[in-house]
């Protein structure tokens, strides 16, 4: 499995239907947040959480902070 990180990514495997689930930061702007959390909800994804945005970084194993990741599977 693999992190596709940052809004337009996540957006575009959710659109794909790639992404298996979607983190989101708790932390991250509450609009990024509400348009991803309602393609998730059409879309049947589900949504784990993360406090902060630079938690969801260290998740994603990145050096900075990240609003959203999509978790995809390895591209074969």
């Amino acid at each position: 499995m693999q992190f596709k990180v940052g809004a337009k990514q996540t957006t575009k495997m959710l659109e794909q239907d790639k992404a298996i689930e979607v983190y989101v930061a708790r932390d991250a702007d509450p609009r990024m947040i509400e348009k991803i959390v309602h393609l998730c909800e059409r879309l049947s994804v589900p949504i784990k959480w993360a406090d902060t945005m630079h938690e969801l970084g260290e998740t994603c194993g990145i050096d900075v902070g990240a609003a959203m990741a999509a978790l995809i599977p390895d591209e074969e």
